[in-house]
């Protein structure tokens, strides 16, 4: 199966981290980031897909987090 995430962070540090982490975890880049202002909270967000070749069978019970 393949399982697909989407990150998603302001544009602090915690992102890149968050992106890091996945990709030490296996993960693979899916696509090119995104980044946007809201204008609600004053602050750019920034996301990006990440994809991952796991086995099994896909159930929304899977925590993607921990594969």
């Amino acid at each position: 199966m393949k399982a697909y995430r989407l990150l998603t962070e302001d544009d602090t540090a915690a992102f890149c981290h968050k992106v890091t982490e996945a990709l030490a975890n296996g993960w693979e880049l899916h696509g090119s980031p995104a980044y946007a202002f809201n204008a609600k909270r004053g602050v750019m967000c920034c996301a990006q897909a990440v994809v991952k070749e796991v086995e099994g069978s896909y159930s929304p019970d899977v925590k993607l987090g921990s594969l």
